[in-house]
């Protein structure tokens, strides 16, 4: 990638992330708990893909694994933040089985939500912080 690409690549990473971020906020707003988290989950899977084009010089890859992004993004997290990933890969539902969409929903009371989305609030600043 040439040095406009990757600026144009980290750009648009950071803009959708931030608009995803909103839409976040947004859901919780109106009580749509699943549906927040899973864009919680968007959100740092996008701010993570801008740091991988960053760290690399290259696109990012084609996955939702948050794990995997912070790798290739060569960030070093704790592994309590490690842990926090992996649980945040689970809030991506739009193509799970209609049986697990439901236990979802069911876990996503607004205690649990509320708790994760001060996690991913937190996580999204500080990675903000990196990418600039």
């Amino acid at each position: 990638m040439t040095e406009k690409e990757i600026k144009n690549a980290i750009k648009y990473w950071e803009t959708t992330a931030r608009r995803d971020y909103d839409t976040m906020l947004g859901l919780f707003k109106i009580e749509r708990y699943p549906e927040s988290l899973f864009f919680g989950h968007v959100v740092l899977e996008k701010i993570l893909k801008g740091l991988v084009v960053k760290e690399t010089a290259e696109q990012s890859p084609y996955t939702h694994d948050l794990v995997k992004l912070a790798k290739l993004a060569n960030i070093d997290f704790s592994k309590e933040e490690i842990v926090f990933l992996n649980d945040v890969n689970e809030f991506n539902i739009r193509a799970r089985y209609p049986e697990q969409k439901f236990e979802f929903y069911k876990k996503s009371t607004l205690k649990y939500t509320k708790e994760n989305l001060n996690k991913i609030k937190s996580m999204y600043k500080n990675l903000c912080q990196k990418l600039k």
